[in-house]
């Protein structure tokens, strides 16, 4: 009988061991619904290619961050011109599979983007990729290719930013360009089957990926921070649900969140801070301050360069390209709307209450920072403290409920231009710069730095963390750090 007990026991602790593993998985960009937010404790404090190392896995170039199951690490890649979707060991790092998805078309890359920057989802056995050279695939645990779904070509500014995710038994991906119109798609994730896709229409080029709010009453809802404003359409038809204006002209981050409210960053251009902005004129005055052939259209050559003073001339002839919608080097009525309003719009840190119906902007916006936010790195909601990281290696923590700054400070060791975003666990705070300096925080309003860690590589990716471990992916590897 005592040995049948000590089976029971050894079976129940195993059962435990392995929900708490799944419950512990980090199945999509930046986690939990995006939270950047795991249970996991244990975290090493210090690590680096010769201290703390599980395990270094060689990896082809890629700004995608890694996402796990139980067993498994998926990333994308690229090699050459080859697009590359690959699996590894999670236990050891050891490459399992790596398959190719064709290559229909070279799309528009910009700055430092590439084309394997969405990172994959996964339902804890299958994974689900996109590139913007393609579009959707889906491949089993094994490698094997469940279905397919060409998608684009896309035409957005900087090329495609944004990371699919998974809702129920959807695939969900924001399609957010200049030029053709942009949309929301679901598919079915056992099918590829497209559930269904809507137009938005008033959405220009943009990077973020959407997270799941779930009402007190009513089904699943996608919110996506889009140009000038957040959105949320819902789940089950993706109509548009509510929606709160005030956002940048460019959105990048992931919205930090918890059940009731949302904290999104955004930044367009410089001009685009409060008392800042450049001031421009309407469609009918600038045919014949600009049109000098007559078109009704104004070409790139049309405005004044070697002595533009004009304030409107100098934005102009600095980013045209961004205000040409179809990239033909001449603005039209649209365009020229589209560069008012971006030139109208203003840069910071907004807090959103969730909910509602139509328009929310008169009431849902909480608080406003606007002195100057990243561009590319989200915030971090954290136990009760909101942090943010700046360009410049700026950290700043917030009290999320009113605003207020708690802590500012510069990240001695690691002032560098920030890509990754984030994350936390075990009453730390991760953040890494684009050298590859990682800075671990002791979590709190009163941060301190207890750690900087070199890789002494480049990173672009977010890092992923599980079970006492924290995945990092630099130019050249993935690592796996823990004590």
């Amino acid at each position: 009988m005592s040995t049948i007990n000590n089976a029971v026991v050894v079976f129940f602790i195993a059962s435990l061991a392995l929900k708490t593993a799944v419950a512990e998985d980090w199945t999509q960009f930046r986690g939990p619904n995006g939270s950047g937010v795991s249970a996991s404790k244990g975290l090493p404090v210090e690590f680096g290619p010769n201290k703390n190392v599980i395990w270094k896995a060689p990896l082809p170039p890629g700004h995608s961050s890694p996402v796990l199951t139980r067993d498994r690490i998926f990333v994308t890649a690229h090699n050459n011109y080859k697009l590359l979707v690959i699996c590894l060991d999670r236990p050891t790092g050891k490459l399992l599979w790596q398959r190719e998805v064709p290559r229909s078309r070279v799309g528009r890359l910009q700055n430092v983007n590439g084309p394997a920057s969405p990172s994959p989802v996964t339902d804890g056995s299958n994974v689900y990729v996109f590139f913007q050279e393609f579009g959707l695939v889906s491949y089993d645990a094994t490698g094997k290719e469940r279905w397919k779904l060409p998608l684009g070509p896309f035409n957005m500014f900087y090329g495609f930013g944004a990371s699919p995710i998974l809702v129920d038994d959807k695939v969900v991906l924001p399609v957010d360009q200049d030029n053709p119109t942009s949309y929301l798609i679901a598919v079915d994730k056992n099918s590829g089957r497209v559930r269904w896709k809507v137009d938005r229409p008033v959405v220009i080029s943009g990077y973020s990926t959407p997270i799941i709010y779930q009402p007190k009453q009513g089904s699943k809802q996608i919110v996506i921070p889009e140009s000038f404003q957040l959105s949320a359409y819902s789940v089950e038809d993706g109509k548009r649900v509510w929606w709160v204006r005030g956002l940048a002209c460019e959105m990048k981050s992931i919205a930090s969140h918890d059940a009731e409210y949302l904290y999104i960053n955004g930044w367009g251009f410089p001009q685009n801070q409060p008392g800042q902005q450049v001031k421009t004129i309407s469609w009918e005055e600038a045919l014949p301050k600009y049109d000098k052939d007559g078109d009704k259209q104004i070409a790139k050559a049309e405005i004044p360069s070697t002595d533009a003073t004009e304030a409107m001339d100098k934005m102009l002839v600095a980013a045209f390209e961004a205000f040409d919608m179809d990239r033909d080097e001449k603005l039209n009525t649209n365009d020229w709307e589209v560069f008012r309003a971006m030139m109208a719009s203003e840069n910071g840190l907004l807090a959103i209450k969730l909910g509602g119906q139509g328009d929310q902007t008169a009431t849902a916006i909480r608080w406003r920072y606007q002195k100057p936010v990243p561009q590319v790195p989200s915030t971090l909601l954290y136990k009760g403290v909101l942090y943010m990281i700046n360009d410049s290696g700026i950290l700043i923590s917030f009290d999320p409920v009113t605003g207020n700054v708690i802590k500012q400070g510069r990240l001695h060791g690691a002032i560098d231009k920030y890509f990754s975003s984030p994350v936390a666990a075990d009453d730390k705070v991760f953040l890494i710069g684009q050298a590859g300096q990682v800075s671990v925080l002791k979590a709190a309003g009163d941060w301190e730095v207890l750690a900087v860690n070199e890789l002494d590589d480049e990173c672009f990716a977010t890092p992923a963390i599980a079970d006492g471990r924290i995945y990092i992916r630099t130019r050249s590897a993935l690592y796996c750090f823990g004590k």
